[in-house]
């Protein structure tokens, strides 16, 4: 028999009766094994309110794992496809991706967190998520899941609970996240939890949601909690990943670590040595081509967790699991992506066409089109349109793909140190066809975090927005989480470096830079040459060229490192044109990067100053050598 604190005020009593009243009594007794009264009455509460059928509480053992994964497919919610492991799952045609709109942080009255960020009263829009929540699980069961974000027993460990109705939710969140039923029993009142509730809502006969004008993803900074209504896409509903980020970066902010839209890498250079990389890419930058580098290890490949221990910075990967954007892998250029999709592991694709033979195919995979099959918009066929009049591809552009790290052959064997990893160097990439060299070093901490992460743009894709070429600021690649206005954003990093005897060198990387016709000056595969290269400036092995931007790479070391990593001769005409320093460019650039800046409220002065000096060294450049200067000119 559970025995329960003498401190339980009567509200928790009040809790305890409905719990006793509802859960079977093993999973009673799994709740109350816990021993956090917080817990408990949040469980009963969401309980009493969405009154689902029957509830589950997961320990987190094999068999409840099992229990899951079998359920999403019982339910409906998920089909066994022709190979052993894999399942499909599909959205509602019209809930493919993160809703924008209706994604809200919560505030009190007339507090404004600034540029780009969507927030709404508290108190009203708490109460709005409630009246939507009342009696939304009739019918459904309700799972209680446990889960920590970064290692177990480590510093970076953070609890969350997941209360979902959705076993597809459920069998991704066991798939991305390490367990932590057993670390919320060993802190006990300890525990200091984010919470998530979670309900698809009503469903249609496709067992996708229905009611999406009730689509609602409410972000409570106050009580650490997010509200998610009448949707699947993961984006929406899998709580602990983009939804939990504006949790932590918010967290993080107060207490001075960082939550960051990063790669985790190693690096391998000579005798045997790993160096660890971090990187922030908006997308379509190349981040998970990146993260998957031949030759190189994976540590993760999207939110990384950044802390100073003991005067060096360490970072972990906060899952465990990937949820992968699929369009466009293939045998060739995705090698070890296209190995992990095509093993008979457990993997979840959503929203690709499954064929007659219960295989699956997405846009750009090997070979052609199929005529025909199963995809989010039904029974579908070459040609087929939407009520709208819009071609419906195979696979909708959004598919995804989840799968454990573990099946990765490029895993790092350090992925899951509760340590972190020991991070040496942090790259910021985004699309530029005209202002950026392939690779370059910061100064500084400060002139780096300026200039290359705070000043990070991407150019849009017509392929994308239908709209090609226009620069989105996007500082850090993290616009879009953020739950603290972006000048304290800076702020906390300018400061994150304070005090670092030997802080992370910071490079800048561009895959898209562009010739006067329009070419690109960079084949896909260069980019282990950057890293290889970057990874000997942050030991010193190598010295580099000094331009009033950065520095960049002296001619004769890559022409040796493309010889060695890529078997390529490296022409110093080509170097000439990749590396010649666009000063006109980049005083456009500084231009519209302070004028944004200029209208943020509190952005740190040492931003001004940085941007600056820089201005006042390319004017001098400018002066001495024109619009374009040659990498020759300054060595």
């Amino acid at each position: 028999m559970p025995t329960f604190s003498a401190d339980v005020n009567l509200e928790s009593v009040v809790y305890l009766q409905t719990l006793k009243a509802k859960l079977e009594w093993k999973h009673f007794e799994r709740l109350m094994k816990i021993d956090n009264p917080t817990l408990h009455s949040f469980v009963a509460k969401y309980i009493d309110l969405c009154q689902p059928e029957q509830v589950y509480v997961s320990a987190g053992t094999d068999e409840d794992i099992e229990y899951i994964k079998q359920a999403a497919i019982r339910d409906g919610e998920e089909s066994k496809l022709a190979t052993k492991g894999h399942t499909i799952h599909f959205d509602n045609y019209y809930d493919q991706a993160r809703d924008r709109e209706h994604t809200v942080i919560l505030v009190e009255k007339g507090l404004n967190l600034g540029f780009g960020i969507r927030t709404g009263k508290r108190e009203e829009l708490l109460k709005e998520v409630h009246e939507i929540l009342k009696g939304i699980m009739k019918g459904h069961p309700l799972y209680v899941c446990f889960y920590s974000l970064g290692p177990v027993d480590s510093i970076f460990s953070i609890p969350a609970v997941q209360l979902t109705d959705s076993s597809y939710v459920a069998h991704s969140e066991n798939i991305l996240y390490r367990q932590g039923y057993n670390m919320f029993v060993k802190q006990g009142k300890s525990a200091r939890f984010l919470k998530f509730v979670h309900s698809q809502g009503e469903l249609d006969e496709r067992k996708t949601s229905k009611n999406l004008d009730k689509r609602r993803v409410y972000i409570d900074l106050e009580d650490e909690a997010v509200y998610s209504t009448n949707t699947q896409y993961g984006g929406n509903t899998i709580g602990l990943k983009k939804l939990a980020m504006r949790l932590t970066i918010n967290r993080a902010s107060k207490e001075g670590w960082l939550t960051e839209h990063m790669l985790l890498m190693g690096i391998h250079g000579p005798n045997n040595r790993v160096t660890y990389f971090a990187g922030a890419y908006p997308s379509m930058c190349g981040k998970t081509s990146t993260a998957m580098m031949e030759g190189e290890t994976l540590v993760g490949d999207d939110i990384a967790y950044l802390r100073r221990v003991d005067g060096e910075v360490r970072a972990v990967n906060v899952e465990k699991g990937v949820f992968g954007i699929i369009q466009g892998i293939n045998s060739k250029d995705d090698a070890i992506q296209w190995e992990v999709l095509h093993s008979p592991v457990e993997i979840i694709f959503s929203n690709v066409l499954v064929t007659k033979d219960g295989d699956v195919y997405w846009d750009g995979h090997d070979g052609p089109v199929p005529l025909n099959g199963i995809n989010h918009s039904g029974e579908w066929y070459i040609g087929k349109k939407d009520k709208e009049g819009k071609v419906i591809p195979c696979s909708h552009p959004n598919a995804r793909f989840t799968v454990e790290l573990k099946y990765f052959r490029n895993l790092d064997r350090s992925w899951d140190d509760p340590r972190g990893v020991p991070l040496k160097a942090i790259v910021y990439g985004g699309r530029d066809s005209d202002t950026s060299v392939p690779v370059e070093q910061s100064f500084d901490w400060t002139h780096g975090i300026i200039t290359k992460g705070a000043a990070l743009e991407s150019e849009t894709t017509a392929a994308v927005l239908g709209k090609e070429g226009v620069r989105e600021f996007n500082p850090m690649s993290n616009l879009d989480f953020l739950s603290i206005p972006i000048s304290r954003y800076v702020e906390d990093n300018l400061r994150f470096g304070e005090g670092l005897s030997n802080p992370p060198l910071i490079f800048g990387v561009n895959y898209f830079i562009r010739g006067g016709r329009g070419e690109y000056l960079t084949d896909k595969k260069d980019k282990r040459v950057w890293f290889k290269w970057m990874e000997l400036r942050v030991h010193k092995d190598v010295e580099a060229i000094k331009t009033p931007t950065g520095m960049i790479p002296i001619y004769e070391d890559l022409k040796s490192l493309f010889a060695e990593v890529l078997n390529t001769e490296y022409p110093i005409n080509l170097y000439e044109q990749q590396f010649t320093i666009r000063a006109r460019e980049n005083l456009a650039k500084i231009n519209r990067i302070t004028k944004i800046y200029s209208t943020i409220e509190g952005t740190p002065p040492i931003l001004f100053k940085v941007f600056e000096e820089q201005k006042k060294r390319l004017l001098d450049a400018q002066a001495r050598f024109g619009d374009y200067i040659s990498p020759l000119k300054l060595a």
